[in-house]
C-alpha cells in the first residue's frame, strides 16, 4: 500500500467574526441553516477527515457550495480551518511559520485553477518558469526546465506566444506546465477543466491521466461533474453542505452508495463503464476452456460483446493470469440494474 501523502483530521470552518464560539455551537447540535440565521456565521466545514495517498489521484466533489473549493484551499493554507489538523507526510502544516509555509508552498504543492491565471504580458515560456524564477533559479535553468514541461503537454513550438492567442484548452495547458514546472510533489486542480467546452475537457482530461501515469504525481482534483470524478479519480470524496458523505473508488461508490443522497447523485451513471468485472466474477463458475476472456479490471462494457456473440459465460482474467472465476450475462444485467 502507498504511503500516506496527506491526512485530515477532523477539519472545520466556519466564516464570521466569532468563528470558534460558531463551531462549538454546531458541535452542540446546531446545523448550517439555523446558524446562519441566528447567529450570522457561515458553516464552510464540519469535521472532515480524509487520507490521500502518495501517487494518487483524488478527487474531491460535490455541487455548489459543498465546500469542495474551501477544503483544498486548506491543503496549501491560503484557508485556515476553524479547527483540525493538516499533516503533509506526516507533519501539521498548521505549525509552520511564514518562511517555512512559503518554502512549503513553492516547492512541495502547485496549484491549477479553473481560470487558468496566466499573466497576460509574458510569453507562455515565461509563464511556465515564472514559479521557478521566483525560487530563484537562473533564468536560463528555468527556461530550460519550463521547455520540458511545455513539450509534456503538447505545446512545443508556442513557447514565444502571449496567451491571448491561445485557445481556452491551450491555456489551461500552459496552467497545468507551469505547474509541473515546480517539480512540485503534490498537484491541487481546483474545478481546473469546468471552464472549457465539452470535447477540449475531455481531451484535457485524457492528457491528465496520461501525464499521471508516466508521473505519479499526487494529484488532488476538485469537481461538481460525477463523469470527470470517475474518469480520474482513484478516490472520490462526496461532500454536500461541508459535511463528508462517502469516501471510495468510483466502483465501490456506485455499488454502495452511503445514502440516498449519494445514491441520487449516482443515480443517472452509466454503471458498465466504471463498474469492473472482476468484482462480479463467479469464483464458483466453470467455464469451457475456449471461453471469451475479459480482463479483472476492465469495465463490465468489455464483455458485452462476447454475449452479444452468443456466449454464456466470459472467464474473467487477473493481473497474474490466472482465471479468477467468471462472469454471466444475468450478473452483469444484476450488477447494472442494482439501485
Amino acid at each position: 500500500m502507498r504511503p500516506v501523502k496527506i491526512e485530515v483530521q477532523a477539519v472545520s470552518k466556519v466564516f464570521g467574526r466569532d468563528p470558534k464560539g460558531a463551531l462549538a455551537k454546531v458541535r452542540g447540535g446546531m446545523d448550517k441553516q439555523r446558524l446562519k440565521d441566528e447567529t450570522e456565521h457561515v458553516l464552510g466545514l464540519h469535521d472532515i477527515s480524509l487520507t490521500i495517498r502518495e501517487g494518487e489521484t483524488f478527487v474531491i466533489m460535490g455541487l455548489s457550495g459543498s465546500g469542495k473549493s474551501t477544503l483544498i484551499r486548506h491543503f496549501n493554507r491560503l484557508i485556515e480551518p476553524t479547527g483540525g489538523r493538516i499533516l503533509f507526510d506526516g507533519e501539521d502544516i498548521l505549525t509552520f511559520d511564514a518562511a517555512r509555509l512559503q518554502a512549503f508552498r513553492r516547492r512541495k504543492v502547485a496549484m491549477v485553477f479553473q481560470r487558468f491565471a496566466l499573466l497576460p504580458h509574458k510569453t507562455v515560456v515565461e509563464n511556465v518558469a515564472y514559479g521557478l524564477t521566483l525560487d530563484g533559479v537562473p533564468k536560463a535553468e528555468a527556461l530550460r526546465r519550463a521547455g520540458e514541461q511545455i513539450a509534456l503537454v503538447g505545446l512545443s513550438g508556442f513557447e514565444k506566444s502571449y496567451p491571448a492567442q491561445l485557445s481556452g484548452g491551450m491555456q489551461q495547458r500552459v496552467g497545468l506546465a507551469r505547474a509541473l514546472a515546480t517539480d512540485a510533489e503534490v498537484l491541487l486542480m481546483d474545478e481546473a477543466f469546468s471552464a472549457l467546452d465539452p470535447l477540449i475537457r475531455h481531451d484535457m482530461q485524457l492528457q491528465l491521466k496520461d501525464l499521471q501515469a508516466r508521473l505519479g504525481k499526487t494529484i488532488v482534483f476538485i469537481t461538481h461533474d460525477l463523469d470527470e470524478a470517475l474518469l480520474l479519480g482513484d478516490h472520490i470524496a462526496i461532500l454536500k453542505d461541508g459535511t463528508l458523505r462517502q469516501v471510495g473508488t468510483g466502483s465501490e461508490i456506485l455499488a454502495r452508495p452511503a445514502d440516498d443522497y449519494v445514491a441520487r447523485f449516482v443515480r443517472d451513471v452509466n454503471r458498465a463503464r466504471i463498474l469492473l468485472c472482476g468484482a462480479f466474477a463467479d469464483a464458483g463458475l466453470i467455464v469451457a476452456p475456449d471461453a471469451p476472456v475479459v480482463e479483472a479490471g476492465a469495465t463490465l462494457e468489455a464483455a458485452f460483446a462476447a454475449f452479444a456473440g452468443g456466449a454464456q459465460a466470459v472467464a474473467v482474467r487477473n493481473g497474474d493470469g490466472r482465471i479468477k472465476g467468471a462472469l454471466t450475462a444475468q450478473r452483469v444485467m444484476e450488477a447494472l440494474a442494482r439501485e
